[in-house]
């Protein structure tokens, strides 16, 4: 069976380094911890200082559990827009592990204070006791620009 995947090339790289950089959410795709099912949550994102995903999660919620659990997990950013069919239009999905960054780690202060300068209406609860960042470190990725637009991506391309 032929690969379905294109090489990817700069402007391949570059949509998908924008992609991450413009999303305001991804789905965020965990091992259920108690069933071993797959299941999905709606996340905010930003990107830290070198284009890192990160998000600012709940202790309460139950990715957050599986995440504890399973840190290795997958992202799917890429809004289709308002006409035309929502496969044409690009999504990236990232293969990654979850790093929890904690108030005490010298990299908090300017990890929160870049995700506050990208959403700044986390402000009402990032300084939850239940809140914390957790950073991805990609794995590889998926990069589907539309139909016949099919791209693995390594870590290197990010």
């Amino acid at each position: 069976m032929t690969s379905p995947y294109q090489t990817p090339d700069e402007t391949v790289r570059e949509q998908a380094r924008e992609l991450l950089e413009q999303a305001r959410f991804a789905a965020l795709a965990v091992l259920h911890p108690q069933t071993g099912l797959p299941t999905l949550s709606r996340i905010a994102l930003a990107t830290d200082t070198d284009g890192r995903p990160v998000t600012l999660i709940s202790s309460l919620a139950e990715h957050t559990q599986a995440l504890n659990a399973n840190p290795n997990c997958a992202l799917l950013v890429g809004e289709p827009e308002e006409k035309g069919d929502p496969l044409t239009h690009p999504r990236l999905t990232l293969h990654a592990v979850a790093l929890w960054v904690h108030r005490d780690m010298p990299e908090y202060a300017p990890l929160r204070e870049r995700y506050l300068s990208l959403r700044p209406k986390a402000k009402l609860y990032i300084d939850f006791a239940d809140f914390s960042f957790v950073r991805f470190t990609i794995k590889d990725g998926l990069l589907n620009g539309g139909f016949g637009k099919a791209y693995r991506l390594t870590t290197v391309d990010f």
